[in-house]
């Protein structure tokens, strides 16, 4: 069984092949890069993984190849689905492959949710799925799912469910909500959303970040973490500040159109052209734009990703 890690955890872009179909070996590569650079974990199959653009097929084949390549201890799963069923079966399919740890969004089409619905819709997958090594982190982005898990409804699922309502990725934006939840939901594991959080969550108790811009801002996320661990207080606020610009410099575009630009042009490779529809690359006047903004802020990308 394997359990949810303090510290850093990335949230995955997925490369692909020009006919759409995911690139399982460049993808173990890309996770073990990430792993051996600032990422206390990787988050596989999320919002920036393009998951629900994808098969369910194709998101078992991720599953079953990357568990086989990768420390399982260190991989956390996104198997979110409108589907219940889907649900179900992803999740089992991450039990199989020795990783214990799922990201879950809530039913995300129709709308309005109510909490019992979302309650319902939980305690449906953990029966069907029984198995007490379970360990669910729940997915809060309002934004898309229109759902919001507010510390009340969170200590209903720990109330009702236990150590297998193990956690929150908060990417609601909403630092408000992110604190009650740290502040009123005993443990817990709370995870920010965006490293500009980081390290106030952290302060109030967190558990740390899984965020889209790890990928390539993953070794300033852990500059972070480690500063407060070993409570260096000033310099943590420093190195803080400069990550919350590094973010920022993204924040114009879609993550995944911005990110997978970045790396497609650094490494010259196809693997990271493709991205599923509804996104698209960056144009070239958008692309120079982000690279001169992080050059500003002293990033070197070929330095880093090369």
């Amino acid at each position: 069984m394997t359990s949810p890690k303090t510290g850093i955890y990335t949230a995955s872009l997925t490369p692909f092949t020009a006919s759409y179909n995911p690139n399982a070996p460049a993808l173990i590569s890309h996770v073990e890069w990430l792993l051996d650079n600032g990422s206390d974990g990787v988050a596989l199959l999320g919002s920036t993984g393009e998951a629900n653009s994808m098969t369910i097929e194709q998101r078992q084949e991720i599953i079953e190849k990357s568990a086989k390549k990768l420390p399982v201890d260190r991989l956390m799963i996104g198997t979110g689905s409108c589907s219940l069923q889907d649900v179900v079966r992803l999740t089992k399919a991450s039990i199989d492959a020795g990783v214990y740890t799922v990201l879950v969004l809530p039913p995300f089409y129709y709308k309005p949710q109510s909490d019992e619905s979302v309650i319902r819709f939980f305690s449906e997958l953990i029966s069907a799925v029984d198995d007490s090594g379970l360990r669910i982190v729940f997915y809060n982005f309002p934004k898309f799912t229109g759902y919001n898990f507010d510390h009340n409804v969170l200590n209903q699922l720990k109330s009702n469910f236990g150590e297998i309502a193990a956690g929150i990725k908060d990417s609601s934006g909403n630092w408000d909500n992110m604190l009650a939840v740290a502040q009123n939901v005993p443990d817990l594991m709370v995870y920010a959303g965006t490293e500009k959080f980081l390290l106030e969550i952290l302060k109030n108790g967190g558990a740390g970040s899984i965020t889209a811009t790890a990928n390539l801002l993953a070794a300033e996320c852990q500059q972070v973490f480690q500063a407060w661990k070993n409570e260096q207080n000033q310099d943590a606020e420093h190195k803080q500040k400069k990550l919350t610009l590094l973010r920022k410099a993204f924040e114009s575009y879609p993550f995944v159109s911005g990110l997978k630009s970045i790396f497609a042009d650094q490494k010259s490779s196809a693997e990271w052209e493709h991205v599923l529809p509804p996104f698209d690359g960056l144009n070239s006047d958008q692309l120079d734009e982000l690279k001169e903004n992080i050059k500003q802020l002293g990033l070197d990308l070929s330095q880093r990703l090369n």
